[in-house]
């Protein structure tokens, strides 16, 4: 399991959220609240899901809800994914 960086996760958040929104990147601003997205719940879902698949771990259900923003979901991801490779 590789540490994933609070900049790998944030901008692995903002491509595929970019991607679904079918908009260039640079137009996804990481300080916006999620809920601003024009994202539905199952656009939401699949790209947290894809996520975790991509993470390798579970990021568990109130993760949006604590972390609102790519910003602060890309941080608690590098929190998480630090706590896992020391734990290992």
């Amino acid at each position: 399991m590789a540490n994933v960086t609070a900049e790998e996760a944030q901008k692995w958040l903002i491509e595929e959220i970019a991607q679904r929104l079918g908009v260039a990147p640079t137009e996804v601003p990481p300080d916006q609240y999620f809920d601003e997205l024009d994202l539905d719940s199952t656009q939401a879902l699949i790209i947290a899901g894809e996520m975790e698949n991509w993470l390798g771990f579970e990021l568990g259900t109130t993760a949006l809800w604590y972390h609102p923003t790519i910003e602060a979901l890309a941080a608690h991801i590098a929190e998480e994914s630090e706590k896992r490779i020391a734990a290992a």
